[in-house]
């Protein structure tokens, strides 16, 4: 088998695996952890999506007794929920600019994108000191005590996906060819926009489903 047989071709389609001068085998072996990685963040994403779901239906049932009472969200979850949707956007853009090669675009919006991540904490933060100035406790109250149980969850998960994002940032700080990290630009923007997802589905919970709505869900005379 000649030399040349057993080296990749360059195609220039800016996949990872298109190195010139690295050895089929060795570009293989490469690509396993990340096909790893990426199918356990599909199955980490199941999970929490497992976990959530089970927390909003027990909300459901618990709003739908005789003594459950609707809680006004704070006018901050607005800000928050802008801040993880320009959080997601902003992955998105570094994951786009790193699979194009542009390394310096794709470490400014990944810079951005986890400014805007510890922005959203800081508005969490900033709702639950409105919400407890109107005397709205994590006791007495099941919709308060739901509310600070989800966000707090929500905002963990939030904190993890922040140590991921700094894995990802230190990778493409540290190449020059920002195709080389774009795979771990990509798991931190799919894992964001999973977050955004949950964090939208946690509001419209909060927000719509009164008293009266999760009686009629669950049939409760």
């Amino acid at each position: 088998m000649s030399t040349g047989s057993a080296v990749l071709r360059v195609t220039g389609n800016g996949r990872d695996d298109d190195v010139p001068g690295v050895p089929i085998s060795a570009a293989r072996r490469r690509g396993r952890p990340q096909a790893i990685y990426g199918v356990a963040l599909w199955v980490f994403i199941g999970v929490a999506t497992t976990l959530f779901t089970l927390f909003v239906v027990a909300y459901i049932m618990r709003m739908s007794n005789a003594d459950a009472a609707a809680i006004a969200m704070p006018r901050q979850l607005w800000i928050s929920t802008a801040l993880l949707l320009a959080g997601s956007v902003l992955l998105h853009r570094a994951r786009v600019a790193s699979s194009d090669g542009e390394v310096e675009r794709a470490r400014q919006w990944m810079r951005a994108g986890g400014a805007t991540a510890l922005l959203f904490l800081a508005a969490q933060w900033w709702a639950w000191q409105a919400l407890l100035e109107r005397q709205v406790t994590a006791v007495g109250n099941p919709a308060g005590s739901f509310f600070y149980v989800l966000t707090a969850l929500h905002g963990l998960h939030v904190l993890g996906g922040l140590v991921g994002w700094t894995i990802a940032a230190r990778a493409v700080r540290r190449v020059t060819d920002a195709r080389e990290a774009a795979w771990r630009i990509g798991l931190t923007a799919r894992y964001w926009h999973f977050l955004l997802l949950v964090w939208l589905a946690l509001y419209a919970s909060f927000t719509w489903i009164t008293p009266e709505v999760a009686r009629i869900i669950c049939r409760t005379p």
